[in-house]
């Protein structure tokens, strides 16, 4: 049996826009009891922030979260959201599996899809809306990204081994926003390797011989991972309230 894609539709160029939302990981690094898109925050499971922002954005016309099959955490309904039981082994299948919902749903290959780490609880639909109005009339897409503040050190046996030049380089973010066609087709290429090398989807376009664009985000935009996230991560949520 073929793993080709079927060929893309023909629908003219729209300039909808829809977010997915991978939440399938098991968030291993966060030392949580529960997966960390639902250890509590602020009151809340805090990939329920993460919505939140998104719900805040008008442009979306849907937002699709893709689970784990066997996610028994998710809380059913939740008002503008769907979800989908087909998340994979990584991040990059989850993605892909998703497109292929969305696709399955209707939604032609020329709309944007903005894809969001479940994680990245804090950003803001001002964020978001930058991102659309930066990209809805590029030819690629971009994604959110902060120019790297700090110094940059290279390792080697838990030793500094070197200084690298930190201008021009960038801390890649959420959402990224694609044409879904596009990055499916992307990913599509990449998927019999089990989508080696591929660890946001700007890396997968980027593949094509494409130049994502970067549009400069805020450094509140984190993404949960480590146990000592969930703090700061509160703290700037409680701010805000």
């Amino acid at each position: 049996m073929s793993n080709a894609l079927p060929p893309s539709d023909p629908t003219p160029v729209s300039s909808r826009c829809h977010a997915l939302l991978p939440c399938a990981g098991t968030g291993s690094r966060a030392g949580t009891p529960l997966p960390k898109q639902y250890q509590p925050l602020a009151g809340r499971p805090l990939v329920h922030h993460t919505l939140a922002a998104l719900r805040g954005v008008a442009r979306l016309d849907r937002i699709l979260v893709v689970l784990a099959p066997e996610d028994a955490h998710w809380p059913g309904d939740v008002d503008g959201v769907e979800a989908v039981r087909q998340g994979g082994a990584t991040r990059a299948e989850s993605v892909f599996n998703g497109l292929l919902a969305l696709r399955e749903r209707g939604v032609p290959d020329s709309d944007w899809v903005l894809v969001h780490d479940a994680a990245r609880c804090l950003v803001t639909p001002e964020e978001v809306s930058a991102l659309i109005d930066a990209c809805a009339g590029d030819p690629v897409g971009g994604l959110l990204a902060l120019p790297l503040p700090d110094t940059l050190k290279d390792e080697a046996g838990g030793r500094v081994a070197g200084t690298i030049e930190r201008r021009h380089k960038w801390l890649a973010q959420t959402p990224q926003m694609f044409r879904l066609g596009e990055l499916l087709g992307a990913l599509q290429a990449t998927r019999a390797t089990g989508f080696e090398g591929i660890t946001d989807e700007a890396s997968a376009i980027e593949r094509t011989g494409q130049r994502p664009r970067l549009v400069e985000g805020r450094a509140s935009n984190i993404k949960v991972t480590y146990p000592h996230d969930f703090a700061l991560a509160e703290a700037i949520l409680r701010s805000r309230a």
